[in-house]
This record gives structure tokens, C-alpha cells and sequence, in this order.
């Protein structure tokens, strides 16, 4: 086993470098950048991530007219930025030099990798601050999110999905059926919005906090008082998104345990007498497992990031979902290749934590008899 670790591990460095050079080709592509925002800023045409309003190919500005309508009538040098014209030269290649774009792309891939090789990921063009300090400070929100919600899927979805499985087409299977397609046809941020309505002092009760993780007092109480506090905090945020991740998950429990009570051994098992839950639980469980175990890393890095990041807007959490959504949208490329490096090597790692899980639920699997 400790060899195949060893090959997966090794195996993450070119999966992890073609992750990122294809990524980073796209972002090349995408009109816009660092520099253009910077000018922007310069300026005073920059508007703020989440009140971004386009029109015409360019940024509308308060009097109606976009970028280069108002460079088109205030004149200038040509310049390869939108917006730049009218600006001294000398300026613009400050900003390249400082950005790093004074440099071709495929050297600035390579500096990148590099210092991504040391987790050295660089300072934000924007807000002032070293990407790791600004991941870390993020990641505690986006942990607890992500770590409860996986959790309490798991522990609804799977005892679920075993009843159903055991009680097929029954009464109970069809209304839960019915209640598991209904929470899968709405958004996780539409169950946000009707639970502030309902629970957070909306048109209802207010028996939970609208924003943050903690509360504003949160450093002064008691350790006991700090976990009750911060339990309270997520309960919201964490029920609106379990409530939209554990309808796929209960029913491939459900699906996977069928094809397993219906297998040959489980007729053989029955015949010589075994009680049903020794069958259940000694025999088919471990084999129906193993694909359920095997979604645990995408359906993590899923609420982790993508699932989360709406929720995070709408209860004001600061995490790594928002984060990342802001980088993408100010073109602050090292936040925005530093959150997804720290993401796609997570995935990879949490995809050997799954395989590794296989073996704990079924000793019969060998790894190290197969090559990778």
C-alpha cells in the first residue's frame, strides 16, 4: 500500500501542472486583465465586483457612455489596453513591470509554477496582501461549511438510502421519492432565502442570525459559549446546503444497494439462514459502499466551492467560493491561480483519501497488485 501511496502522490505533480497550464491559457484568452483594471482604478472608471454592468463591449460608466467611447472622444495615443489612451506610456509599462505582464506568457507561466512549487502564490493586485494570508483567512468559513454539510449528507443520505433500498416501492419509498425530488428541484440559495424569511427575522420569527460565522462579541465568551455561537451561526447556511446536496447521494445509496440485493451471494446468504441485517449490513454493505465512497471527494470540493459560493453571499460569510468569484471577476490572476491550485491539489489529495477508504470498507481490494 505504501507504495501505491507513493505512486498517487507522485502522480499529482503532472495532473496538478496540466490543470493549471490549461487554465491558465483560458484565462489569457478572456478579454480584460490586471492592467485594465488598474487603469480603471487610475482613472476613476473601476466599479465595484458585484456591480459590474456591461454594455457595448465595455464598462458603462455613470454618465452612460463606456470606456472607449470616452477615450474615443477624449483622444490619445493607441495603446493594446482598453482604456489606456490619454495615458503617458511610461505608466503603462510601470503597470505591466508591476503585474508581471512586461514578460511573455509562457515565461510568466513558468515563474508562476515555480514559486507555486515552493507555495510561494504572490501578493493580490488589489486588495494589498499575501494570497496565502488571504486563503487562510478565508478557509475556516469555507472548511465549516463545506466539512458540516458533507457531513450531515452523509449521515442523512445514507441510512435514507438503505430504507429505501430495503423498502422499494413501498408506501414509505414513493413520499420519500417525493420529498427528495422536490428539495433537488430547488436551488440551495432559493432554501436560503426562504429560511432567512422564515427563521431570521424575516416575516416570521428571528431565531438566527442573518450574517457572519461569530458574533461581533465572539473573542469575549467562554469556550462553551463560542461553540454555542458558532453552532448557531451555521445552522442556516449549512441546512440550505444539505438540503440541495443529499438527493443525488440518497439515491445512488439506493440504487447501489439495490443491484447488490438482487446479486447471487446475497440469495446464498439467505439460504443458509442469516438474519436480514446480517445479510444487510455483514454481506452487501460493504460492496454497495464502495461507489458512494468513491463520490465523497467531488461532492466535498462541490460544496466546498461551488455549492457554497451563493450561500456565502447571501449570509455575508467571508470564504474561499466568494473569494475566488471576486478574483475571477477583478482579474486578480494571483488570487484567482492561487485559489484554484489550492483547490485542484485538495481534490487530488481528498480523490486518495477515497481510495484508501475503499480498502478500510473492503479488504478484499489490492492496489498494489495493479499498476496505477
Amino acid at each position: 500500500m505504501l507504495a501505491y501511496i507513493i505512486r498517487r502522490l507522485l502522480l499529482i505533480i503532472p495532473t496538478l501542472f496540466g490543470i493549471m497550464i490549461i487554465n491558465f491559457a483560458v484565462i489569457q484568452t478572456t478579454p480584460g486583465g490586471p492592467v485594465e483594471q488598474i487603469i480603471a482604478q487610475i482613472q476613476g472608471n473601476a466599479v465595484d465586483a458585484t456591480a459590474r454592468v456591461t454594455g457595448g463591449g465595455g464598462e458603462l460608466t455613470q454618465d452612460g457612455l463606456d470606456s472607449q467611447q470616452r477615450l474615443e472622444q477624449s483622444g490619445g495615443f493607441e495603446s493594446k489596453y482598453r482604456g489606456a489612451r490619454g495615458l503617458p506610456p511610461e505608466l503603462i509599462a510601470e503597470i505591466e513591470k508591476m503585474v508581471g505582464f512586461d514578460k511573455p506568457v509562457h515565461e510568466r507561466f513558468i515563474n508562476m509554477m515555480a514559486n507555486y512549487a515552493t507555495f510561494n502564490f504572490g501578493d493580490s493586485f488589489f486588495q494589498d496582501r499575501k494570497v496565502v494570508d488571504l486563503v487562510l483567512d478565508k478557509l475556516p468559513v469555507s472548511i465549516s461549511l463545506g466539512l458540516w454539510t458533507t457531513l450531515l449528507t452523509y449521515l442523512i443520505s445514507i441510512p435514507l438510502g438503505i430504507r429505501k433500498a430495503v423498502k422499494d416501492g413501498s408506501p414509505f419509498d414513493v413520499w420519500t421519492s417525493a420529498l427528495i425530488i422536490g428539495g433537488n428541484a430547488i436551488p440551495s440559495f432559493i432554501i436560503a432565502i426562504v429560511l432567512i424569511v422564515m427563521f431570521a427575522g424575516g416575516s416570521f420569527v428571528d431565531w438566527f442570525p442573518l450574517r457572519g460565522l461569530v458574533s461581533e462579541n465572539w473573542s469575549e465568551l467562554s469556550l462553551i459559549d463560542k461553540v454555542l455561537d458558532y453552532l448557531w451561526h451555521i445552522v442556516l447556511p449549512v441546512t440550505a446546503l444539505t438540503i440541495g446536496a443529499f438527493t443525488g447521494l440518497t439515491m445512488l445509496t439506493k440504487n447501489s444497494f439495490l443491484d447488490q440485493i438482487n446479486q447471487q451471494y446475497v440469495v446464498t446468504a439467505r439460504a443458509k439462514g442469516l438474519a436480514e441485517k446480517q445479510v444487510l449490513y455483514g454481506h452487501i454493505f460493504r460492496n454497495a459502499m464502495l461507489i458512494v465512497i468513491a463520490g465523497f471527494p467531488a461532492a466535498f470540493i462541490g460544496i466546498l466551492f461551488t455549492g457554497s459560493l451563493l450561500i456565502e453571499v447571501i449570509f455575508s460569510l467571508d470564504g474561499l467560493g466568494l473569494l475566488g468569484f471576486e478574483a475571477a471577476l477583478n482579474r486578480d490572476f494571483p488570487v484567482l491561480f492561487g485559489t484554484l491550485f489550492f483547490f485542484s491539489l485538495l481534490g487530488l489529495l481528498l480523490n486518495l483519501v477515497g481510495d484508501l477508504a475503499y480498502v478500510v470498507v473492503d479488504p478484499r481490494i489490492d492496489f498494489e497488485s495493479r499498476e496505477v
